[in-house]
């Protein structure tokens, strides 16, 4: 594991995160909470399913797809738990 690979999955779990709060505006947490929980989510996802996915779709694209895809759900997942405002 090299610096490039984490850096690929922690800016494609940034974006997805974003992105994820962009798709549900009501439970997001704010771009600065979805960016972190996305670059948690990205590196934890490219490092547990990129090796499965690149074996499908090629190293660089498979771990670029499990970053982006768990960097989007973890933000999400989370925002599930906000509460509502009053």
């Amino acid at each position: 594991m090299d610096f490039t690979t984490i850096l690929i999955q922690l800016v494609s779990g940034v974006l997805g995160g974003n992105v994820g709060g962009m798709l549900n505006k009501a439970k997001s947490l704010g771009p600065m909470l979805n960016s972190v929980l996305g670059g948690v989510g990205g590196v934890a996802g490219g490092q547990l399913l990129g090796p499965t996915l690149g074996g499908m779709l090629g190293a660089t694209t498979g771990n670029i797809s499990a970053s982006a895809i768990v960097g989007l759900l973890l933000p999400m997942i989370v925002g599930m738990f906000k509460k509502k405002a009053v």
